[in-house]
């Protein structure tokens, strides 16, 4: 039986920008919104509010900065009850660029915090929630946090921070169930008045049964995308947790669509999903920066050298 309470945030464009430095065109994102609409999924996390100040708009497409404008283009036009939401990073984003909630198509502001830095994006939180705005925290690298400061930082969030939701963000694709359950269980038994959310990446192909986990033991919000798009490896495809979920409101025949339209002409152009080094990575607990460098250079399939270069290789 399906569970109703469970909301789920498609963050194609937003995860998919992190390969192609976020470089989806108007008619790509519209696409890819009209599906969702159509499909009934409850977010759409389309890109970055990253500050102009910090980042060039000459080095990276549209999504990274999110102008209203550009999202209007997207999103004018199309009947839908998919609400708009964007994320921002931990000191890369100038707070007075965000308009009050009732002057943005924006429904939503992500912040993704690092553990150290919780008190940074307790601010952040609730300054947008002040402007209207529904908020979460995503804690990323959570599979690099030490229990004791997972243990305060969630407390801290409990007390202090205005977000609905806040989220275990898997970011290298390390964690396996057991670990998941856990966290999930920790997460629960502290934030006592928010929901708890799982944003899972597919390093070792178990972004789809993590996300199970994370739900089995209550969990309410999980991220996926469409195909699995997202950085290196990808994440927990959008296709296969709404056919987990059951829900009777979702239609996967507009995913299963606009996959087979957009997204397997585009696998021909970008690279994602499980892949040698990626696994890597993923089962050393390690940043996937350096295998997507192996995957741009001309030893990409030289996999004994790249994971002999992370762990040391044995001396003769």
């Amino acid at each position: 039986m399906f569970r109703d309470k469970i909301k789920v945030l498609d963050c194609t464009i937003r995860d998919g920008g992190l390969i192609n430095n976020h470089n989806f065109d108007h008619r790509f994102v519209r696409e890819v919104y009209k599906a969702l609409s159509e499909a009934k999924v409850d977010y759409m996390e389309i890109g970055y509010k990253n500050s102009k100040r910090l980042f060039s708009a000459k080095d990276y497409g549209i999504w990274k900065f999110c102008e209203d404008d550009d999202i209007r283009k997207v999103i004018d036009g199309i009947e839908s009850k998919t609400k708009i939401s964007v994320m921002v990073d931990v000191d890369r984003v100038d707070v007075e660029d965000i308009k009050p909630r009732k002057d943005s198509p924006v429904a939503m502001i992500r912040v993704a915090s690092y553990v150290k830095d919780i008190d940074k994006a307790i601010y952040l939180v609730n300054h947008f929630a002040d402007k209207g705005y529904e908020t979460t925290v995503n804690i990323m690298a959570i599979s690099r946090a030490l229990d004791n400061e997972l243990t305060e930082a969630l407390q801290q969030l409990e007390k202090e921070c205005k977000a609905q939701v806040i989220y275990i963000v898997d970011s290298f694709g390390a964690l396996y169930q057991e670990t998941t359950e856990f966290l999930i269980k920790k997460a629960k038994s502290i934030l006592k008045t928010k929901e708890v959310g799982i944003h899972a990446h597919n390093n070792q192909q178990l972004a789809f049964g993590n996300t199970i986990e994370a739900i089995i033991h209550d969990a309410n919000y999980v991220d996926a995308t469409i195909y699995g798009l997202g950085r290196a490896a990808g994440n927990c495809p959008l296709e296969l947790i709404m056919s987990f979920l059951k829900n009777p409101k979702f239609d996967i025949r507009p995913i299963l669509d606009v996959i087979s339209k957009e997204f397997v002409p585009l696998r021909e152009k970008i690279e994602w999903g499980y892949i040698i080094p990626y696994m890597i990575t993923g089962i050393l607990d390690e940043h996937p920066r350096a295998a997507m460098a192996l995957r741009n250079g001309d030893k990409k399939e030289n996999y004994r050298e790249f994971y002999e270069s992370l762990v040391g290789a044995d001396e003769e």
